[in-house]
C-alpha cells in the first residue's frame, strides 16, 4: 500500500535530520549520509518517488532549491579576499579549473561514448568542489597550514566561479539545441548573458540599497532577500529562457562586494535554510537514482573514476603549483583531495531535469555519471587522505594553537600573554567593535560565531589544541562548549564562569556545562577579572624552577591570579582549583598593580 503524501514528506523531513545527526555524530561530509538514505527510500526500497509524489512540482522545485543553493554561494565570493589569495589559488582556478573540465569531458566522450556536449556538461559540473566536503575532510586529515588554506580557499573561491562557468556551458549546450546557425546561437547565448548579468547586478545592487537604508524592518529581512531572490530568478527566466541561474549568481556576488551592507543575519539564515533546504534536496534527489543504469556503465564508468583521481586532479595540481614553493609531499597529498559535494549534484539534476524536458535523450546518464564521481571520490579521499598524509608526514604533527571564544578585554589581554610565549592564537567574537580591536592590536580573530557553518568553512582549526570560552555571555559559552566538545573531546575544552546564578532562579544550563567552567577555578569569574584588568592588573610570564617553584611564588604574590602553566614539553595547563604545575615550568598569572613590582618576569 503506497504511503500518503504528507507522511512521505515528513519521511523526508525526519531522514533528512537524522543524516545531518549522522554525519556530525561521525564528522562526515552530510553529503553522505543524505545520499545513503536517498538510495535507501528510493531505489533500494521504493519507498519514495518523487516523481510519483511531486509530479510537475519536481522541476520548479528543484529548479528553485538551486537557485537558492547558487545565491547563498555567491554571497561568499568577494573581491577583495581573491585579490588576497596565494598564487597557487589562483592558479587552480584560472589553470586548473578548466584541465579539469578537459580532461573529464574527454574521458567520457571516449571511455562512456557521451555525445560530445554531454561528455562537455559532466566536466563542467564535476570541476566544483565546495567547502561543505572540505572542511569536515580537513577536520579529519588535520594536513599542514600550507596545504590546508590551499584546499579550503580553493573550495571557497570555486563553488560560485565553477557555477558561472557551468552555466556558460550548460546555456551553450541547450540555445545549440535550438539555434537555426552559429551566428544565431551565439547572439542567442549573448542575449542570455546579458539578461542574466544586467537583472542580477541590478537585483543586487536594489536589494544592497533596500537593506543598507533599511527600506525593510528587522523581522522582514531574511523573508524579504529570499523573495527577491526568487523573484529576480523568474522574472530573468521569463525574458531569456535559463538566464535566472546567472542572475542569482551574480545577484550574490554583487551584494556581498556592496560597501556598509550589514548580511549577517542573512548568512545565519541562510545557514538555517541550507541545513532544511539541501537536505531534503539531497535525499530527493538521491531517491531518483537509477541504479540498473549506474550499473549498466561498468568498468567505463569505473574508468572515469580512475581519470578524475589519478589523471585529472594531479594535472591539476602538477600546473597550478608549478614554480610554486610548495614541497612534492604537499603537492602529492593535494593531487589527492578533491571531493565533489553540494553543487555539483543539485546542479547535475537541475540540468539533467531541463535537458529531459527539452527532448534530450540521454539527460539521465548525466546525473549518473556526477552522482557516481560524488560518491567516488568522497568515499576514496574520506577513507584514505588522512593515511596518506600520516606516510608523507605532511600533518600537524602536534597542535599547539588556542581558539579563545571572545575578543573582549578578557581574551586580548590572555591571547597576548599566549604570543608573547609563541603560542598560536585565534580569538572569535560576532562583536564588531571587539573584534577590530582584537585586528588592532595584532591579535588573529575571526568575525563571528565559532559555531556557525561560516566558521566551519573559513576558520582553520587545523592546529588547535585548546578551545577557551571566554565571553561574558554564558550562553554562547554553553553553545562553544557543547559544539568544540564533541570536535577536540570534552578535556580540551573550558570555559570561564559567567558569573553566579540568581537567586530564585532556575539554573538553565546543564550540569554538563558546568562541569566545564573550570577556567581559573570556581571563585573566578569574567566580570571579576574584567574589573581586575580594568584597575590596572597585568598578566606576566613567570619561570618556575627548582629553586623557585610554586609555593615561593605564591609567597611572594598573595593575590596573583596564576592562569596557565607552560611545562617544557610545549603542553599548556589551565591552573584551577586542581595540584599545582610541574616545574620547570612558566607561570602565566594575572597579577594585581600593587604586586606587579613584586613579580620576576
Amino acid at each position: 500500500m503506497p504511503l500518503s503524501a504528507p507522511l512521505l514528506l515528513v519521511i523526508i523531513g525526519f531522514s533528512s535530520l537524522m543524516a545531518q545527526w549522522i554525519a556530525w555524530l561521525l564528522r562526515l561530509p552530510a553529503i553522505l549520509p543524505l545520499l545513503v538514505f536517498g538510495i535507501v527510500l528510493g531505489p533500494i526500497t521504493h519507498v519514495l518517488q518523487p516523481d510519483a509524489l511531486f509530479g510537475d512540482l519536481l522541476f520548479p522545485l528543484v529548479s528553485l532549491s538551486v537557485a537558492i543553493i547558487l545565491f547563498e554561494g555567491a554571497l561568499t565570493l568577494r573581491v577583495d579576499e581573491i585579490r588576497g589569495l596565494g598564487g597557487v589559488v589562483r592558479n587552480l582556478i584560472v589553470i586548473g579549473m578548466p584541465v579539469t573540465f578537459t580532461v573529464i569531458s574527454l574521458a567520457c566522450w571516449l571511455l562512456l561514448n557521451f555525445p560530445p556536449e554531454l561528455a562537455a556538461l559532466v566536466g563542467a559540473v564535476t570541476v566544483v568542489t565546495g567547502p561543505t566536503v572540505i572542511a569536515p575532510l580537513m577536520r579529519v586529515v588535520r594536513p599542514n597550514t600550507a596545504i590546508n588554506q590551499v584546499l579550503r580557499w580553493e573550495g571557497i573561491v570555486i563553488d560560485p566561479v565553477g557555477a558561472i562557468f557551468t552555466l556558460l556551458v550548460f546555456e551553450f549546450i541547450v540555445l545549440r539545441q535550438h539555434a537555426e546557425s552559429l551566428s544565431h546561437l551565439f547572439w542567442t547565448l549573448g542575449v542570455t548573458a546579458a539578461v542574466g548579468l544586467s537583472i542580477g547586478a541590478l537585483a543586487g545592487w536594489l536589494l544592497g540599497i533596500a537593506l543598507k537604508r533599511v527600506w525593510l524592518p528587522g523581522y522582514l529581512q531574511n523573508f524579504g532577500v529570499l523573495a527577491i531572490v526568487l523573484t529576480a530568478f523568474g522574472v530573468s527566466n521569463a525574458l531569456a529562457d535559463e538566464s535566472g541561474l546567472l542572475t542569482v549568481t551574480v545577484m550574490g556576488i554583487w551584494l556581498a562586494n556592496m560597501r556598509d551592507v550589514d548580511l549577517r543575519d542573512i548568512i545565519a539564515f541562510k545557514e538555517e535554510l541550507s541545513a532544511l533546504l539541501i537536505s531534503g534536496l539531497f535525499i530527493i534527489l538521491a531517491a531518483r537514482l537509477d541504479i540498473g543504469a549506474l550499473l549498466t556503465l561498468g568498468w567505463p564508468l569505473v574508468a572515469v573514476l580512475l581519470v578524475v583521481q589519478f589523471i585529472a586532479r594531479p594535472l591539476c595540481i602538477a600546473l597550478s603549483t608549478w614554480g610554486s614553493s610548495l614541497h612534492w609531499r604537499d603537492r602529492v597529498l593535494l593531487s589527492w583531495i578533491a571531493p565533489r559535494g553540494i553543487v555539483a549534484a543539485a546542479v547535475s539534476a537541475l540540468f539533467a531535469l531541463t535537458l529531459a524536458r527539452s527532448g534530450y535523450a540521454q539527460a539521465d546518464r548525466l546525473v549518473t555519471v556526477v552522482f557516481a564521481v560524488i560518491i567516488g571520490t568522497v568515499v576514496l579521499q574520506s577513507l584514505t587522505s588522512a593515511p596518506l598524509a600520516r606516510w608523507l608526514r605532511v600533518q600537524q604533527q602536534r597542535p599547539r594553537g588556542v581558539l579563545i571564544i571572545g575578543a573582549n578585554a578578557v581574551a586580548r589581554a590572555l591571547a597576548l600573554a599566549r604570543q608573547r610565549l609563541d603560542i598560536p592564537v585565534m580569538l572569535t567574537d560576532s562583536s564588531w567593535e571587539s573584534y577590530r580591536q582584537a585586528r588592532m592590536e595584532g591579535i588573529p580573530a575571526y568575525y563571528g560565531n565559532a559555531w556557525s557553518e561560516h566558521a566551519e568553512n573559513y576558520l582553520d582549526l587545523s592546529d588547535i589544541a585548546q578551545v577557551l570560552a571566554l565571553s561574558p555571555n554564558r550562553h554562547q559559552n554553553a553553545l562553544a562548549v557543547y559544539h568544540f566538545s564533541h570536535i577536540f573531546g570534552a578535556a580540551k575544552v573550558a570555559s570561564v564562569r559567567s558569573g553566579s546564578s540568581l537567586t530564585g532562579r532556575r539554573d538553565t544550563e546543564s550540569p554538563r556545562f558546568r562541569r566545564h567552567e573550570t577556567l581559573f577555578g570556581a571563585e573566578q569569574t569574567w566580570s571579576h577579572l574584567s574589573a581586575l584588568l580594568a584597575k590596572g592588573a597585568t598578566i606576566k610570564a613567570t619561570q618556575l624552577t627548582e629553586n623557585f617553584g610554586w609555593q615561593d611564588y605564591l609567597a611572594t604574590h598573595p593575590v596573583a591570579i596564576p592562569l596557565f602553566a607552560l611545562q617544557e614539553n610545549g603542553q599548556l595547563m589551565i591552573i584551577s582549583n586542581a595540584a599545582p604545575p610541574e616545574v620547570p615550568c612558566t607561570l602565566i598569572a594575572l597579577v594585581q598593580v600593587e604586586n606587579s613590582s613584586n613579580s620576576s618576569d
